[in-house]
């Protein structure tokens, strides 16, 4: 399969515990994951503009923090003209962002990005929802 997610050394990537062994790379993330996005896991400011062409359109930090959860490693932010970020995975020397081709063919700078926290993005509730959403699904996809 092409993916067309930005990525460095994400082959190198595996699970932190065996909950997730079925999981093994974010490449295999993403093909679950693409199954799953819908407009219901979309930010809400973005969903008239949601497609299955752009499944991962508003699915940035939901996305970065359940990839976090089985990969381990940080989720840091670039910043965008709007003043959100884009949220995207680093676990080690390993750089992985499951939905920057919805930015295409604009490719990201991943040089002054910000930490990004858990506890600020969940203060919205619907966000903290969604996430928890997409991980139900995923983990009945999984099996678990």
């Amino acid at each position: 399969m092409n993916y067309n997610f930005y990525e460095s050394n994400a082959n190198l990537v595996s699970p932190i515990n065996n909950k997730f062994n079925k999981i093994s790379n974010p490449f295999v993330l993403y093909d679950i994951l693409s199954k799953i996005w819908s407009s219901d896991t979309c930010a809400p400011r973005m969903r008239a503009n949601w497609t299955k062409e752009n499944k991962t359109l508003g699915q940035c930090s939901i996305t970065a923090f359940l990839a976090q959860d089985i990969f381990g490693g940080e989720v840091y932010g670039v910043p965008l003209a709007d003043g959100n970020f884009h949220c995207f995975n680093v676990v080690g020397k390993s750089i992985f962002d499951l939905t920057s081709e919805q930015f295409l063919p604009i490719k990201l700078d991943y040089n002054n990005v910000s930490l990004q926290s858990r506890d600020i993005h969940f203060k919205k509730l619907e966000k903290k929802e969604r996430y928890e959403f997409l991980k139900q699904k995923l983990l009945e996809m999984i099996g678990i």
